[in-house]
């Protein structure tokens, strides 16, 4: 069936229309060239010289997009001249600059009342990442080989991201045990899969800690359930390499990195009682004392683990044979009895090899060890420690009776302020209780303070687990620049393992349930980086 135009349209509009019919014409692009008008005589267009006539028409078109983006100062790539015609065709398609146009359609899109919460989101609580500055030949000092004499006031940005990527090894540590924390009575146990915050490490030994005490038999009769919390040996940390070219070259050496986590089960408890001070069975020098609970805790065998002195000093000195000739450094961190466990750790692995690498401690939260002795024998060996104190951390400042720091203090004031003139006969007393009060512990090291009441997220009065958590002091290391300063405005830690192990403890307006929902998205979405570190200086 075919409908008529003139039964369509209007009689008074018919002869309008029947008008223009007549001068509608394709126009044809005046750009391609098979479009041009050609003489009477001359001969229709081959196919041999069509493909010509088409390469030419392309680059007339691309000529055109050129001509019209010359205000763009974004450049457009062109074809050569004697290219394909697949190369004519990209050069077209890049002219186009979709890679421009794509995103701001999309932008649109989520502009939209649906999607602005989201895009609200994604802008303010993405995740933010800065590289790792090369450290190559400075590394020493990193290290501590200067006590890391003007780098802590203010905070060298450098080593504030070391002292915050050794936490997080011992943040693996804590995983790692809570994931698995059991431990058979009637066999070894089998390697234990730790997932490292550094990709660029890999786990080469697994150590364990073991009591000498017990429980009383009237335990198991009031809670025969504990399972774990009374076993005596209890997985405690690990031993890594680093095993990555690129970080080596960054870091200027290969680092071995000894993590230990703090104190977990009922028995490790007991142990952070034995308070008195005892000496150390290596040491010839009487006067060389350490706390009884921690040495148990360092030399004690288990049924089926060798004790933690053994397996670490076993493991350095099979890697520094193995890695003969290179350039290597040995750190150990650890937090609570981990920061404790660590200088003896130190002190162990210090002779245990002809020509053992520098080494270094990196503490957390850590009480005091030992003695003053203790602490000249680890000055003799040059270990090199860096305890991060918080100030309002009650374990920092136990066990013992201060009267050690307090002597230290006194005869100082006697050197800097001579117009108090203290008597001789009242500095020998404190000198006396120093060299023969079994409770005169004294702190090793340098020592870097940061305080819970200068982070703005965290209360004024916090409890006393969170003044002692580990996130809480990567939180404040990450924000800390001087003693006399603020709390650093571009810290950019993620708060989500503060909320989630100390909710109570952070102010209201970051507990709120919009607040730990954005917390969580950003976490969710963030994508590891091993090159990075969320805590950008800038």
């Amino acid at each position: 069936m075919q409908i008529g135009i003139s039964s369509t349209l209007p009689a008074q509009n018919l002869h309008v229309f029947q008008a223009r019919r007549a001068s509608f014409k394709c126009q044809k692009s005046p750009l391609n060239p098979l479009t041009k008008p050609q003489p009477s005589s001359q001969k229709p267009v081959s196919s041999a010289s069509s493909t010509e006539l088409t390469r030419q028409h392309l680059s007339n078109l691309e000529k055109l997009l050129q001509k019209s983006n010359q205000a763009d100062p974004e450049p457009v790539v062109k074809a050569p001249g004697n290219g394909s015609i697949e190369n004519k065709g990209r050069g077209l398609l890049e002219g186009l600059n979709l890679s421009r146009i794509w995103p701001e359609m999309k932008a649109a899109e989520e502009m939209s009342p649906r999607h602005l919460n989201k895009l609200q989101r994604l802008l303010s609580k993405t995740m933010e990442y800065s590289p790792r500055n090369t450290l190559g030949s400075r590394w020493r000092d990193y290290h501590g080989c200067n006590d890391w004499s003007g780098l802590l006031d203010p905070l060298d940005e450098n080593l504030r991201r070391e002292v915050v990527r050794y936490g997080e090894f011992v943040q693996a540590a804590y995983h790692g045990f809570h994931s698995n924390p059991a431990m058979s009575t009637d066999e070894a146990p089998l390697p234990r899969h730790v997932a490292l915050p550094d990709r660029s490490y890999k786990v080469t030994k697994n150590l364990y800690a073991t009591s000498s005490v017990g429980l009383p038999k009237w335990v198991d009769d009031v809670a025969p359930n504990l399972g774990w919390m009374t076993q005596r040996s209890s997985w405690i940390g690990y031993v890594a390499v680093c095993d990555d070219r690129r970080e080596i070259q960054r870091m200027g050496r290969r680092d071995i990195v000894i993590a230990l986590r703090g104190t977990a089960t009922c028995l490790e408890w007991a142990e952070n009682f034995r308070a008195q001070l005892v000496q150390i069975p290596e040491s010839d020098d009487p006067t060389q004392k350490v706390e009884c609970g921690f040495l148990s805790l360092h030399k004690t065998p288990g049924a089926h683990v060798p004790s933690l002195a053994e397996s670490v000093a076993e493991e350095v000195q099979r890697l520094i044979e193995k890695y003969k000739g290179e350039t290597l450094s040995i750190t150990i961190t650890g937090h609570s009895l981990g920061a404790a466990l660590s200088l003896l750790v130190a002190d162990e692995i210090s002779s245990c090899a002809p020509h053992v690498p520098p080494i270094a401690v990196f503490s957390f939260g850590g009480p005091r060890v030992g003695n003053k002795g203790f602490v000249e024998r680890l000055n003799e060996k040059n270990v090199k420690v860096l305890r991060i104190v918080n100030n309002q951390d009650l374990i920092t400042r136990v066990p013992g009776v201060f009267i050690g720091q307090e002597s230290e203090q006194k005869q100082q004031q006697q050197q800097d302020q001579q117009e108090e003139q203290r008597s001789e006969s009242f500095a020998g007393v404190f000198n006396i209780l120093d060299n023969n009060n079994p409770w005169a512990y004294s702190h090793v090291g340098t020592e870097l303070r940061v305080d819970s009441k200068m982070s703005p997220y965290l209360k004024p009065n916090p409890d006393v687990a969170c003044c002692h958590d580990l996130e809480a002091y990567l939180h404040l290391v990450d924000g800390f620049l001087s003693a006399n300063c603020p709390f650093r405005s571009n810290a950019k830690r993620s708060l989500v393992r503060l909320l989630h192990d100390q909710g109570s403890n952070v102010k209201q307006l970051y507990t709120s349930h919009k607040a730990l929902s954005l917390n969580l998205e950003r976490d969710r979405f963030s994508i590891p980086m091993p090159s990075c570190l969320p805590s950008p200086s800038r």
